[in-house]
């Protein structure tokens, strides 16, 4: 199947009018910390790298996809952006190109990363036909990467300052200097920070370059809340045009870019609609594979109308469903098993709970959290009023106010679970 690459809207300003993009949020978590970046806002109109409205299993973005080339039948492009990095959640993001790729031959198919863990995934992304790929490089100078990154985190070990910073630009350069060995499209993008790095930009371009480098991203820094870069001005117009134009010399700009969210569906610089987040929510409120019968919910309480009980401390589940008005209904109580027997005792409650989708309840170890997951059960940690939270899963509404900020019997010292709990 030859695809066609020219219908990219990113890397062809010629198409972005034309064609559209579909970015699959299935990569929550990162590996490195930005002191530009937060991930915990989202609003509507809020239009950058890093935002969602809704987290999807690969299953789920594969519903979501499907209606969404039905809204938007001039998708050219699935793209995997975040909110997090693709390759700190590997397990999904080449699961989810899989599945894309097996259903939609045509598609192009596009990934965006910071390149720490992306070397090792080339050589399947040129098998899967992932044509572009974009590494975010902001410096290649480990002294002024120090002040960009608080942290990397790399096989499991964290890395911090300049230790952090050569880490980081090493792996990115060495990624991308494979993917172009592999044959395909690089982009990088350069997030131009007034007074850190506007007067390297310019070496940044030189050294992707020599690398190979297809296309150069000059983007303007964005300044957001609650970031250590929150006081940094943005940068005037003037200073992006003069790194572009110097910049130019070593390779061809994007100057199109909308620094798209993570959800973001359609034509570069549209607003999502109304109509496309409500069926992300919809696919968000799926099973975590929709070809599965999960028809239930799961709820660990006390006294049957608050979440208020522990996983671990619970004898009893309480099974809720939607009836066809639309009504949440009790439909059945299913006994726990008994405390201890560590992983057993998990495995024995997912079956017990093998048609439901998720478990609510008020507290849980990462013990359970973990086997529920294997087997396909969102463990999810709120508190407040039962059927407010079974109809807003239901439905695929935000149950943000009803997450808890801290657990209260977070197993440890003041655990007051009965110590044959979640292990």
């Amino acid at each position: 199947m030859t695809l066609k690459l020219a219908n990219h809207p990113c890397f062809n300003d010629a198409s972005r009018h034309k064609f559209g993009r579909i970015h699959l949020p299935v990569a929550p978590k990162c590996n490195i910390q930005c002191n530009y970046c937060n991930r915990k806002f989202d609003c509507m109109n809020e239009n950058r790298p890093g935002v969602t409205s809704k987290i999807l299993s690969s299953g789920q973005a594969m519903h979501y996809l499907d209606q969404a080339m039905i809204l938007s039948p001039n998708i050219a492009v699935v793209g995997i952006a975040g909110p997090g990095d693709p390759f700190a959640n590997p397990d999904e993001t080449m699961e989810t190109l899989r599945l894309v790729r097996a259903k939609y031959p045509e598609m192009l198919l596009c990934m965006a990363t910071n390149g720490l863990d992306l070397a090792p995934y080339i050589d399947e992304l040129a098998e899967l036909q992932v044509s572009h790929v974009t590494i975010t490089i902001n410096a290649i100078d480990p002294v002024i990467g120090s002040e960009i990154y608080a942290w990397v985190r790399h096989n499991k070990k964290m890395y911090r300052d300049l230790d952090a910073a050569k880490l980081l630009i090493d792996k990115q350069l060495e990624a991308l200097k494979k993917l172009k060995a592999a044959g395909i499209t690089a982009k990088v993008n350069s997030i131009i920070i007034p007074g850190i790095n506007d007067n390297h930009v310019i070496e940044v371009a030189r050294k992707v370059a020599e690398l190979g480098a297809d296309i150069l991203n000059c983007m303007p820094y964005y300044s957001t809340t609650e970031t250590v870069f929150e006081n940094i001005a943005e940068p005037s117009l003037d200073m992006v045009s003069e790194i572009q134009s110097a910049t130019s010399e070593y390779l061809p700009q994007m100057k199109h870019c909308a620094r798209c969210r993570a959800d973001a569906v359609g034509i570069i610089g549209e607003i999502n609609s109304e109509e496309i987040m409500q069926k992300l929510a919809e696919a968000a409120a799926l099973p975590k594979n929709p070809d599965e019968i999960r028809p239930y919910i799961a709820v660990s309480s006390i006294e049957g109308v608050l979440i208020n009980q522990h996983l671990g401390e619970a004898d009893r589940f309480l099974i809720y469903g939607m009836d066809d008005t639309g009504t949440c209904v009790l439909v059945d109580s299913r006994t726990a098993p008994p405390p201890g027997g560590g992983q057993e005792r998990w495995a024995a409650l997912a079956d017990t709970l093998k048609d439901c989708r998720a478990l609510l309840v008020n507290g849980a170890g990462d013990s359970p959290t973990k086997v529920m997951k294997a087997n396909g059960i969102e463990v999810m940690v709120l508190e407040g009023v039962i059927e407010e939270a079974i109809y807003g899963l239901f439905n695929g509404q935000d149950l943000k106010h009803l997450m808890k900020s801290s657990q209260i019997h977070a197993c440890g010292s003041s655990c007051s679970g009965t110590g044959g709990g979640c292990g």
